[in-house]
């Protein structure tokens, strides 16, 4: 049976940035390290700065190990709430790129309908001549 997952916008985990109650995001994910932070190999300052922000490069830029990825668990709290800034690049890229050619297909199909509404208008009034 799935598990329910508490959300949390970036917002309301950036609050949560001092030594008595820090929350870190890693890759979409919230965990509370506020009672690890005396525990953490690399000090204190180090969770503290990632704070605000998803982590999730300087965690793998870290090298942790299995052990400590397993570890982090214990102190998840929920997901962050998908948004415009989590939703990964390619997704963004794709989205774009169907915006231009929404863009490209609208410029380009302007000069024909009206080139063609020109001829009609022009060949109205010169048939109205004669």
């Amino acid at each position: 049976m799935p598990t329910l997952t508490k959300l949390f916008s970036m917002e309301e985990a950036a609050q949560h940035n001092t030594k008595d109650d820090c929350w870190v995001v890693i890759d979409g994910k919230v965990y509370d390290v506020s009672s690890y932070l005396d525990d953490h190999p690399g000090g204190d300052d180090v969770l503290l700065s990632a704070t605000g922000k998803d982590a999730k490069e300087e965690f793998e830029d870290a090298g942790h190990s299995q052990d400590a990825r397993d570890e982090m668990e214990k102190y998840f709290v929920g997901e962050l709430i998908p948004s415009d800034e989590t939703t990964p690049e390619p997704v963004q890229e794709k989205v774009g790129t169907i915006q231009k050619i929404k863009d490209l297909s609208l410029q380009y199909w302007a000069a024909p309908v009206a080139i063609i509404g020109i001829s009609i208008v022009v060949g109205f009034l010169y048939l109205r001549k004669k």
